[in-house]
């Protein structure tokens, strides 16, 4: 039960956050300028909430992983590969985020700043239940076994 309400609470949170980001009142831009390498996306283009820089394909990418942890969240199975894919995906987005020439995403989508250790605490979360949580009562397995 944990493994699958850990990917509806996550599904649910990615997606309002990505519906935040298509609200441009809650788009700010910071008075230096904001990051040094421009975006080739300048769509919905600010900080969300004035930390979180976000760009139109960095908020598809939270409706994306949103509708995906809802949708995954009805069994223990497809939960669980949910919270591996995360892991793997968020990890990897930490890591990226951390290297300048990739924290655009190839001048795609923001991943810097505020959002590596947004995303480093995703990963651990969904490491967790993607690779260590066991939810026995979810298990089913056959008689005898």
């Amino acid at each position: 039960m944990l493994t699958r309400r850990f990917a509806m609470i996550l599904g649910v949170a990615f997606l309002l956050i990505g519906i935040l980001g298509f609200v441009p009142p809650l788009l700010t831009h910071p008075a230096h300028g904001g990051h040094t390498e421009p975006l080739r996306v300048n769509a919905f283009e600010g900080y969300l909430l004035g930390l979180f820089h976000v760009n139109v394909l960095h908020t598809l990418v939270h409706v994306l992983f949103g509708i995906l942890g809802i949708t995954m969240a009805r069994s223990f199975d497809s939960a669980r590969n949910y919270a591996r894919i995360v892991a793997v995906g968020y990890g990897l987005l930490t890591i990226m985020g951390l290297v300048p020439a990739l924290n655009t995403v190839f001048g795609l989508i923001p991943i810097h700043g505020h959002d590596v250790w947004l995303h480093a605490v995703i990963a651990a979360a969904a490491a967790y239940f993607g690779f260590a949580a066991s939810d026995r009562a979810e298990v089913v397995t056959a008689p005898g076994v």
